[in-house]
């Protein structure tokens, strides 16, 4: 029995409970701020747009800042709070979420969605990639030139719910399998920049005549088989 087995047999004998993520928590939709806001320090905020394309599962730290002057007038992400983009550019995007984890709270734009609850951020930012979230937001994408969900078919979404402590340790098993993910990415990465580099250099050699076709690669392969 794995750990992730025998905690739910210890603290939830009767089962996971699923319930709708409006019982879960509440979904605040964010404020508008716009380009003429951004200073280069000041509130930290977070636009929809970026969720897309600076964060990840979570994040501590923001991308951009906004006036402070403007707090009073914006609505705020606590940290443990989700960011949620409420708008994308289709159905199978839309409604990516990040776990904020920063230290201090942060302004959210308007076609956003901050989820406050009580279960642990990362888990809940995991679940929002799942199949299981997928399926249901398809149902109540809206979908013209923009896809979008709203606040209210979100809090209709059913979520799994372990106890915490069920829901930290899966955090910590997708948390390595993330970063074992990440690290194969990066080695293929290289090797792929690697054989471009190979190709590049033997293209440009054999192409002028210059190359010296019993030599083996640079990149330590076997010799280059000879050329008629």
């Amino acid at each position: 029995m794995s750990r992730i087995d025998q905690l739910i047999a210890d603290l939830a004998p009767q089962g996971v409970p699923h319930k709708p993520l409006g019982e879960l928590g509440e979904f605040i939709r964010g404020r508008r701020f716009t380009k003429a806001d951004y200073v280069d320090s000041g509130l930290g905020s977070i636009h929809y747009g970026e969720i897309y394309t600076h964060y990840g599962t979570t994040a501590a730290s923001v991308h951009r800042f906004v006036r402070s002057d403007l707090k009073g007038s914006l609505r705020l992400a606590r940290p443990g709070d989700l960011v949620i983009a409420a708008t994308g550019e289709n159905v199978q995007d839309v409604c990516k979420a990040v776990a904020w984890l920063g230290e201090e709270e942060v302004a959210v734009h308007d076609d956003c969605y901050i989820f406050r609850h009580e279960q642990d951020p990362t888990f809940m930012a995991y679940f929002f990639q799942s199949a299981r979230f997928h399926d249901q937001k398809a149902k109540y994408a809206s979908e013209s030139k923009l896809a979008r969900v709203s606040g209210a078919n979100l809090a209709k979404i059913v979520a799994p719910a372990p106890p915490l402590a069920v829901q930290r340790e899966i955090v910590s098993v997708l948390d390595r399998l993330s970063a074992l993910q990440a690290d194969l990415e990066a080695e293929l990465t290289a090797e792929i920049q690697a054989r471009r580099e190979q190709f590049v250099h033997y293209r440009d050699s054999l192409l002028t005549f210059e190359a010296d076709l019993s030599l083996s690669l640079s990149l330590g392969e076997r010799p280059v088989d000879h050329v008629e």
